[in-house]
């Protein structure tokens, strides 16, 4: 009897969709995965964003093209998934990335509260449904099929003044598990990054003392994390060999959701 089967820890010839792919992690997952020799779609509403990023892999000698998506858009998502799987020849990895960062406090007045709510919805958690059930034929007919959605640590706690962000990433994790339930059966799995404070560009604007301040107090690792320390933890998720992780929502926060003080 062997040691071990064969399960693989290889993505090469996947064909991989990232959304907001032209910065921080998703720019950072379309490199890695690249690297590793899978297909990359890069999509992102920053149209050149996402050019100057499929460039780079290219020269890098990797394999991508860039796509324009704004996810808010149903008609763009379908047109999009659907060029994807014609140009590389299936789709076997999606990764739910793009998201915004809007603040609305409750008392806001409607004209402010109204659209940051619905755009946050929208974008954040609408638009990973949508995706995942357009994306949802081919991902059938591939050798496994991989869903990994990025929610926040706002999923699994929450901050004052930035409920419509909270909502939208709590509501994240709740799609993940039930994919996860619904579509197990047939060879899928759907699993959830919930990163900390990381260093993107919706982090950019926070004064680098106040980084380090709040880093020494929340983060036992006491610092920001960097994107590509989230795209290998969303590589380990869609791995071949990690056919049998489904339904987990892994925080990737330095530790800052099991501290207590």
């Amino acid at each position: 009897m062997p040691r071990l089967t064969q399960l693989s820890r290889s993505i090469a010839g996947r064909t991989a969709l990232i959304t907001g792919a032209a910065s921080g992690m998703g720019r950072a997952t379309a490199h890695l995965f690249a690297d590793e020799g899978a297909f990359v779609a890069v999509t992102d509403v920053n149209s050149d964003g996402a050019e100057a990023v499929a460039a780079e892999i290219d020269a890098a000698g990797g394999r991508a093209k860039a796509w324009a998506l704004d996810v808010s858009d149903a008609d763009r998502c379908r047109a999009v998934v659907d060029e994807v799987a014609g140009e590389f020849g299936g789709l076997d990895i999606l990764i739910n990335n793009a998201g915004i960062s809007l603040g609305a406090p409750t008392e806001s007045e409607d004209s402010v509260w109204e659209p940051v709510w619905e755009k946050s919805i929208a974008v954040m958690l609408t638009a990973q449904a949508r995706l995942i059930r357009l994306a949802l034929p081919h991902l059938l007919e591939s050798e496994g099929g991989r869903v990994v959605n990025i929610a926040s640590t706002e999923g699994l706690g929450a901050s004052a003044g930035a409920h419509p962000y909270t909502a939208a990433k709590h509501g994240v994790i709740g799609l993940t598990r039930s994919f996860a339930v619904e579509l197990g059966r047939r060879g899928l799995t759907f699993n959830c990054i919930c990163p900390g404070p990381i260093l993107t560009g919706m982090t950019q604007a926070i004064p680098d003392d106040m980084k380090a301040k709040f880093a020494r107090r929340r983060v036992p690792l006491r610092r920001y994390g960097d994107p590509e320390e989230v795209a290998h933890a969303t590589l380990s998720l869609v791995l071949p060999a990690a056919s049998y992780i489904n339904g987990v929502t892994l925080p990737v926060d330095g530790g800052l959701t099991i501290q207590n003080t």
